[in-house]
């Protein structure tokens, strides 16, 4: 990886991160949840912009998979795997790799 992908990818943690704890203490002052769901849109949006530039070319590698993994647990923690099955064309897709 060059060195700005690793600056531009270190960036975009840091902002996630800042924005996961402004979720946390929106929670913690009972923020509406009109404002909650926005900044959890933002999270996502940021976390898919992570994941497009680790999963393309030139940075696409095992290294780059494990590190998506990384992300997803670090920031999605308590979702647990039955979530997936609430969506008919994702569960037949979780069908297909557990098949």
């Amino acid at each position: 990886m060059k060195k700005v992908e690793v600056l531009k990818l270190i960036d975009l943690i840091e902002e996630i991160k800042k924005l996961d704890d402004l979720i946390t203490q929106s929670r913690k002052k009972k923020t509406s949840d009109f404002v909650i769901n926005q900044y959890e849109v933002k999270k996502l949006k940021m976390i898919g912009s992570i994941i497009s530039e680790l999963a393309n070319p030139p940075i696409q590698s095992m290294e780059s998979y494990l590190l998506i993994q990384k992300i997803l647990k670090k920031y999605y923690p308590n979702i647990p795997e039955t979530e997936l099955l609430n969506d008919i064309d994702v569960s037949k897709i979780v069908a297909v790799i557990e098949g």
